[in-house]
C-alpha cells in the first residue's frame, strides 16, 4: 500500500431485507441508492464519484452477511449529525451514542440502522 493513500477503499454494509434498508438509508441520509444484483448477491450502491476521495460502498444482501453490532464500525459522513439522527429515528432506527466531540476531528455518533447494524456518523468541525 502506497504510504500517500489511505487503507480504506470500499465497505459493505449487511442487511436482511434490502428494500427497508435502501429505504432507511435513503430517507436518513436524503440519498438515492442504486439497486443492482452481483452474482447471488442483491446490492445498492451507495452514491460515488469515481476519483474522489472517500471510499465507496453498498449495503449488501446475500449468504454470510449477517447483520451485526458486532465487528467493524462504518462511519458515513454528514453535514449535520442532529437532524440526520432525528431522520433515522423516524425511518426505525436508533441513536445508539449521541453527537460527541472529539475535539479538532469534529463529531460522531452511532446509531443502529433498520437492520440491526451498528453504523457511526461523522461530522467535520
Amino acid at each position: 500500500m502506497p504510504s500517500h493513500a489511505n487503507p480504506v477503499n470500499w465497505f459493505e454494509i449487511p442487511v436482511s431485507d434490502l428494500s427497508r434498508a435502501k429505504t432507511f438509508y435513503e430517507s436518513a441520509l436524503g440519498i438515492e441508492i442504486t439497486e443492482s444484483e452481483m452474482g447471488p448477491n442483491k446490492m445498492g450502491w451507495f452514491p460515488m464519484e469515481m476519483g474522489a476521495t472517500g471510499a465507496a460502498g453498498t449495503l449488501i444482501q446475500g449468504d454470510g452477511y449477517m447483520p451485526s453490532h458486532d465487528g467493524s464500525l462504518v462511519y458515513l459522513h454528514v453535514d449535520k449529525i442532529d437532524p440526520t439522527l432525528k431522520a433515522i429515528g423516524s425511518g426505525g432506527g436508533k441513536t445508539l451514542m449521541p453527537r460527541t466531540d472529539i475535539g479538532q476531528h469534529g463529531f460522531i455518533a452511532h446509531f443502529e440502522d433498520s437492520e440491526g447494524n451498528r453504523v457511526a456518523l461523522h461530522e467535520s468541525p
